[in-house]
């Protein structure tokens, strides 16, 4: 792994570190301001722009996700670009999905999500 390799993925370390505390101040500052991220909802995602809708999706999100967890099942480096394949548990289910993230100047510019259903 290069030295770019290694920022990428510290990155979306922090990232993924405030998010698995649900530290919504911590998220929003592991991310650019002109930030992108794109849910599961069904049928097709729904798409977040820019730091308020983004700060509001994931509002949203940690509100409604309670005590259940995500288990980063691999992590490939690809360039400017992290992808991420998770477990995504709760009481009595899951679902597995990746994650595309981009990178800029150190933040997480873009979270694709998607997943297996």
């Amino acid at each position: 792994m290069t030295l770019a390799d290694t920022d990428v993925l510290a990155a979306v370390t922090r990232f993924g570190a405030a998010f698995d505390r649900h530290d919504l101040d911590g998220v929003m500052a592991a991310m650019t301001a002109d930030c992108v991220f794109e849910s599961t909802a069904p049928p097709d995602g729904g798409r977040h722009e820019g730091r308020n809708a983004v700060r509001a999706a994931w509002a949203e999100f940690f509100a409604s996700s309670g005590a259940a967890t995500f288990e980063t099942e691999e992590q490939i480096v690809c360039g400017d670009r992290v992808i991420a394949r998770w477990r995504y548990a709760w009481d009595d289910g899951h679902v597995r999905g990746v994650d595309v993230y981009r990178v800029r100047d150190g933040l997480v510019a873009e979270k694709l999500s998607y997943v297996k259903g």
